[in-house]
């Protein structure tokens, strides 16, 4: 991939966004470091951590970070350039994450809800999608767009269509009471800015899900956000949704970054509900482009629920977790045929951004093709210990 003007991937009011990430460095020592970006410059902060997940439940994250000092690991442009160079060249970007669980959520949003029951009821045909959408659409209505999940009109609506044989396991998650909360990734196996993400082999229809994806503390406390593809492969999943994690836990599936934006006075929960989160997929072997939004503001699940769904007295996360709060957005644009809707080339091109927490880009590989995926938690932990 090729460097383009580094504003193009920062957030537009970089002067006074408080970001923190990670990076690959191999000075003094091979492995992974923890900065924060100050003045246009990254300074690594990992004796404050060392871990991410150990940064982000300091009780006054900011004040700490907006005191300390540190060694320079280069200037953020530097960073992103090295990122996208091919191979990527150290210091490089790794995701924002490192020992938190990595959990996602599906069909939050009514769009994507209509396309999951297309995949179900489709049974991983792509060419069945344009018909199925139809008859759905007439079946349903505008009625998903307008309702609160788990309301007694949510279940009026549930009734309706199970008696009119339209109801599915993803209404159920839709615009039932509980959302739908799932393990994305493994601690330290997702991938950053610049990095390829990846299909499973056996898929044929797929597309990315360009998601906005909260960082929790141990505590249960949002403390920043930041950008994210959940990779998704429609035929697999649409075959059952007892393949979800063969269809979302593959090598490199998970993409988040380019950075973590702390919560403070100049940004918080409510610029993640107004965001507007922008896909474009610029294919390399046909010219193929496509581009499109997703309206935080159309979410079903207001993401502090989602967050209170996932942790409490049922569920604990002593390391924090990263919450993908989902997506409106399934390509449908016709690629290779007519009736064939959209799935991924090997060599895409996907950028993810919103103008607050900048732009993730990755290009699309096969997962079996891409590194394999070999540094783990103990690994980490041998080079923690051996600073």
């Amino acid at each position: 991939m090729t460097f383009s003007n580094s504003h193009n991937y920062l957030p537009k009011d970089l002067d006074r966004a408080l970001l923190v990430g990670r990076a690959w460095c191999e000075s003094p020592r091979p492995g992974p470091v923890l900065f924060v970006i100050r003045d246009g410059e990254a300074l690594d902060v990992t004796h404050l951590g060392p871990t991410m997940a150990d940064l982000l439940d300091h009780a006054d994250v900011e004040s700490t970070l907006r005191n300390t000092e540190g060694a320079s690991l280069g200037s953020v442009e530097s960073l992103l350039e090295n990122s996208l160079s091919t191979p990527q060249r150290p210091p490089f970007l790794l995701a924002p994450c490192d020992v938190q669980a990595v959990k996602a959520c599906g069909v939050t949003f009514a769009v994507s809800l209509l396309e999951r029951v297309i995949e179900e009821q489709a049974g991983g045909d792509a060419t069945r999608a344009n018909e199925l959408r139809a008859e759905l659409q007439a079946l349903i209505g505008s009625n998903l767009s307008r309702i609160v999940p788990g309301s007694e009109e949510a279940m009026a609506l549930k009734r309706e269509l199970q008696s009119r044989g339209g109801w599915s396991q993803y209404m159920e998650v839709g615009i039932g009471p509980d959302a739908e909360v799932f393990t994305k990734a493994q601690p330290l196996s997702s991938v950053g800015f610049g990095a390829s993400v990846g299909l499973h082999p056996a898929s044929r229809w797929n597309n990315p899900e360009p998601e906005i994806v909260l960082a929790v503390d141990s505590h249960g406390n949002v403390k920043g956000a930041t950008l994210g593809n959940d990779v998704n492969l429609r035929d697999i999943e649409g075959r059952s949704a007892l393949l979800l994690g063969k269809a979302k836990d593959n090598n490199a599936s998970s993409s988040i970054g380019p950075f973590i934006r702390l919560f403070d006075d100049g940004f918080g929960i409510d610029d993640v509900r107004r965001a507007q989160v922008s896909l474009r997929i610029e294919g390399q072997d046909d010219g193929f482009r496509l581009e499109g939004e997703s309206d935080m503001a159309e979410i079903s699940r207001d993401p502090l629920d989602l967050v209170k769904q996932t942790v409490g007295t049922h569920h604990q996360y002593p390391d924090g977790f990263m919450l993908y709060l989902g997506t409106m957005f399934s390509p449908i644009k016709d690629r290779s045929g007519e009736g064939q809707g959209f799935t991924h080339h090997l060599g895409d091109i996907v950028t993810i951004s919103t103008p607050t927490l900048g732009a993730l880009v990755n290009n699309v590989g096969r997962s079996d093709q891409l590194p394999p995926w070999t540094y783990g938690i103990r690994e980490l932990m041998r080079d923690l210990a051996g600073r």
